[in-house]
């Protein structure tokens, strides 16, 4: 059974004669080019396999899907590429990163669900911006270090990378292995890429979810007004006085003053239908 690894093999077997007579150093083994087209190979397949994972993350934030589905097909994609025990992801909610999905062999529940930033290797990523591993000590004390300092024999087993929106540290990808592991600079720099898609993903929400909030603002603040404008006009009150009313009657109701003025407008709507007719 012929594969296609065999058959590129074949065909760059039939054709290096015309380039090895124009080199200058001994002809290659058989055995030497079947190497080199097995690391070309395995290679290109990284390749297609990195960009299938970014495709379908970008995806996710690309129609729009629920914050959660990126988020976990993200975890789903850094366990594959670095086979690692534990994954995390924390979110920032103000001065707090918040544990938002995680996965891991042991189905412990996580020991922190929260960390505060500028402290430890959280001070670390918001200043550099850049992936960095930890590690404890003889004296039991965390140190943070940037990939240039990062161990290769025999490796870390703790790495942290950043999500990233223009600068701003909006969560982390934290990373756990119970045997040190050899990170390459391939892996990091696929995962930060992640990181900066995770990060601006993190970032429209954010302002998605502020101009709901100012739509809605803004909607009450021109129905407060329509309903004051109602009470002034019915009852010959001042402005002061109406918006004191509409406040008294939604802390009496329990209700919004939302709803109150809804309400009155809704009155004053009905009476003036009846009056109509």
């Amino acid at each position: 059974m012929h594969t296609h690894l065999d058959f590129v093999l074949s065909v760059f077997n039939r054709n290096r004669l015309g380039f090895e007579h124009r080199s200058s150093g001994s002809m290659p083994t058989t055995q030497e080019n079947h190497g080199r087209i097995v690391t070309v190979y395995t290679q290109q397949m990284q390749i297609e396999t990195d960009v299938d994972w970014i495709h379908e993350i970008g995806t996710h934030i690309a129609r729009g899907d629920t914050f959660d589905e990126a988020l976990a097909a993200t975890v789903t994609f850094a366990i594959a590429l670095v086979n690692c025990d534990r994954c995390f992801i924390y979110v920032r909610e103000g001065a707090e990163l918040e544990l938002w999905v995680w996965k891991h062999l042991d189905q412990e529940d996580p020991a922190r669900t929260k960390i505060p930033l500028g402290q430890g290797y959280t001070a670390l990523l918001a200043e550099h911006r850049v992936p960095v591993a930890t590690s404890t000590n003889g004296r039991k004390q965390s140190e943070a270090r940037i990939f240039d300092q990062w161990s290769t024999d025999p490796g870390e087993t703790f790495v942290s990378i950043p999500l990233l929106a223009r600068k701003e540290l909006v969560g982390v990808i934290n990373l756990q292995h119970h045997r040190a592991r050899r990170y390459s600079l391939r892996e990091v720099k696929l995962l930060s890429s992640v990181g900066c898609l995770l990060g601006a993903d993190i970032a429209i929400s954010r302002l998605e979810s502020q101009n709901s909030d100012l739509l809605m603002e803004l909607e009450t603040r021109k129905l407060v007004e329509r309903g004051k404008g109602i009470l002034q006009r019915e009852l010959g009150l001042s402005e002061h006085e109406a918006f004191l009313a509409l406040q008294r009657q939604s802390q009496q109701k329990k209700r919004p003053m939302k709803e109150i003025a809804q309400a009155i407008i809704l009155g004053a709507e009905v009476r003036q239908s009846i009056g109509q007719n």
